[in-house]
């Protein structure tokens, strides 16, 4: 908690300012259902989430381990800042892990009016047995000395000006730094993969597009809740689609897996649509959205503007693209042997 307030300080002004919440729900990995009426909230609504988010990670952190009000006060608005976030959009399982130590911060009495009393009076039961464990206590103290030894560089890094956002510092990775949202794009970019069955792959060709499970295609969509789970291609296509295609070379293999109608990267987006034969030629377009005005006439959740091509139209008899798998050893010796002229 402490590492993602200190990089979105250190890191973007809108965060100083903030101003941040004008664009982050709207530009997060995957909005929901939700995330649509918390954009459209007042500005001064959403300038206060920006504080509550420093509250809940630059100052409750320090309180969890204060007297029991401060730490009953600090469980809350940590549990109630990753409610928040859950409603607002889908960021995987991320904020349910960040729940569970923050329950530590709740004590015996709070659960006893909480919990159920069938399963108070069994835990009360249970302890008036209990017998330490000699080996268990040894264990639990060596395993705390490790992870005290490995955090000693992750907490140097986290009060160091040169913050690194998420890094690893033991080969193990058993403690590491995490920071989120350090920088908040202030437009949301898609890369939206189409296909054509046409000779010629130009603009006066039927393109298609492979929708997404969760990452806005079709405008008309309402975006799906779909966390704790996560969807890899939406959260990582999400990366690629503010840098360029060189940085995420596997979007040639994925490309080249739907040239051939490749079940398991065909599992990754919501449909086929070329279900009979492949594709000859798919293309990757960069498109910008924005979230609709809510109840508008059409029914859209979002508006959309084509901004250029993000890939060129490949087909599988592609010379670039043979050589770049080639190179990056992507193909078998029986895609090897299907490559053939493109038709």
């Amino acid at each position: 908690m402490l590492g993602a307030g200190l990089i979105k300080i250190r890191g973007d002004s809108c965060w100083r300012d903030v101003t941040a919440l004008y664009y982050h729900v709207e530009t997060q990995p995957l909005p929901n259902p939700l995330s649509c009426w918390f954009h459209c909230l007042p500005r001064a609504l959403l300038r206060g989430g920006v504080v509550f988010n420093h509250l809940a990670e630059l100052v409750a952190p320090w309180f969890g381990f204060g007297p029991r009000m401060t730490r009953h006060a600090a469980g809350g608005v940590i549990v109630l800042f990753q409610g928040t976030l859950i409603l607002s959009g889908n960021l995987s399982f991320l904020n349910w892990l960040t729940i569970v130590p923050a329950l530590a911060c709740f004590d015996d009495p709070v659960w006893a009016k909480i919990l159920p009393r069938a399963l108070i009076r069994h835990a009360a039961a249970a302890a008036a047995t209990a017998r330490p464990c000699r080996p268990q206590e040894v264990v639990a103290y060596a395993v705390a000395g490790v992870v005290a030894l490995l955090s000693i560089n992750p907490v140097a890094n986290m009060f160091s000006r040169n913050q690194i956002m998420n890094t690893s510092f033991d080969p193990l990775h058993l403690v590491n730094t995490y920071g989120a949202f350090g920088t908040v794009g202030r437009e949301r970019l898609n890369v939206v993969f189409e296909g054509t069955h046409a000779d010629m792959p130009d603009e006066t060709a039927e393109w298609k597009a492979y929708y997404y499970k969760g990452l806005p295609v079709d405008t008309r969509k309402m975006p799906p809740q779909v966390a704790p789970y996560q969807l890899r291609l939406d959260w990582q296509m999400w990366f690629a689609a503010m840098s360029i295609p060189a940085a995420y070379p596997w979007v040639f293999h994925l490309i080249w897996k739907l040239l051939h109608n490749d079940a398991n990267a065909l599992g990754l987006f919501a449909s086929n649509p070329f279900p009979n034969n492949p594709a000859r030629y798919i293309r990757a377009v960069l498109y910008r959205y924005s979230f609709a005005k809510p109840g508008n006439e059409q029914g859209e959740w979002w508006n959309r503007e084509r901004l250029a091509l993000w890939l060129p139209p490949l087909s599988a008899g592609d010379p670039r693209l043979a050589w770049l798998l080639r190179r990056a050893g992507w193909l078998s010796p029986a895609e090897e042997r299907s490559l053939h002229p493109s038709r």
